[in-house]
């Protein structure tokens, strides 16, 4: 059963987003926005702590939402989604909460923390090669599952409405907030919260963050039309694809300022620093909005990084840690 309409999407109302907010409290936490512990850097560097949800991911906002409006009869069949790990958990979470049958389809290269933190949860996982992963995504379908309930992790309407969630709070702890730096996955998360902040806050610049390991969003901006990119696995797993879903090229080339491309090093690196400087244990995608602003490329000023998730590997840290390049 798909998701959702496979038409471009329109921006989110705000009041969805406020909606979404008490839909979901209580069940997810209003995280912290604190200091980056960091002196002589140009920019004011603040990091919106997404790694302290239940689930240590944003992606558990998303999926709240999108359970809480989804029809009783379509839930009862029983839901599933196409994750390489933190949206999994979103919706696994929810699931084991509702008593409702969960399968997580993943992609072969799924890091063995994420698909250990599903199986706790009681989901089933289904492993598929990447470009059959990412057609589902595509299709927004999965055809031996079609009985039940897909939930999209980025481009379901209601799970951008619960990703805004994180825009508002941004707002209400640094009104004057000149730059939000956002990972990019499929684009669920950097749509949600710019809507937000495009409705209250126009002036802030928006900047979705990527990875040149596997950069779509950027070739596509730079091309004025979605592009497809070679996708290179990394630690990075979080976020990356080889192209940009049709529904979400509208939105997000009309409401983001551009895309600031990191590279693995830079990210190895602003993960380093996190555990260090503020202990802080992220993941390479939560990494990637602070090496983006270490780097300069985020400007001066207030700059807000989402720290989407914190679901690594512990030999990956330990790699990190020690100063390594994780493969």
């Amino acid at each position: 059963m798909e998701g959702h309409s496979l038409k471009p999407h329109s921006q989110i109302p705000l009041e969805a987003i406020r909606a979404a907010r008490e839909r979901i409290a209580g069940k997810t936490v209003r995280t912290p926005l604190v200091r980056l512990n960091l002196e002589g850097v140009d920019a004011e560097v603040h990091l919106k702590l997404e790694i302290l949800q239940p689930v240590n991911s944003f992606k558990l906002r998303g999926a709240t939402n999108a359970i809480a409006v989804a029809p009783a009869e379509h839930l009862a069949r029983g839901v599933y989604t196409a994750s390489a790990g933190n949206a999994a958990q979103g919706v696994a979470w929810n699931a084991a909460r509702l008593g409702l049958a969960c399968t997580i389809v993943v992609p072969e290269h799924a890091p063995e923390t994420k698909l250990r933190a599903i199986e706790r949860l009681g989901a089933r996982i289904v492993k598929v090669p990447y470009d059959e992963w990412w057609q589902i995504r595509v299709d927004h379908s999965y055809q031996p599952l079609a009985d039940s309930i897909y939930i999209d992790p980025g481009s379901d309407p209601a799970v951008m409405a619960g990703n805004g969630t994180i825009g508002l709070e941004i707002l209400e702890d640094l009104p004057d907030v000149d730059t939000i730096v956002i990972p990019w996955g499929t684009g669920g998360l950097s749509c949600g919260i710019a809507c937000a902040v495009r409705a209250l806050r126009p002036a802030t610049r928006l900047f979705a963050c990527e990875v040149t390991t596997a950069a779509p969003l950027a070739a596509s901006l730079a091309a004025g039309a979605p592009q497809e990119v070679p996708y290179t696995p990394s630690f990075v797993d979080g976020i990356g694809a080889k192209g940009i879903l049709a529904e979400m090229w509208p939105l997000a080339s009309s409401l983001l300022d551009g895309s600031l491309v990191v590279t693995l090093e830079e990210t190895a690196s602003a993960l380093k620093l996190l555990a260090e400087r503020n202990r802080i244990v992220a993941e390479g995608a939560g990494a990637a909005p602070v090496a983006a602003a270490l780097a300069g490329k985020a400007g001066r000023g207030k700059v807000v990084c989402i720290v989407s998730g914190g679901n690594i590997d512990t030999s990956r840290l330990v790699a990190v840690l020690n100063g390594q390049v994780p493969q």
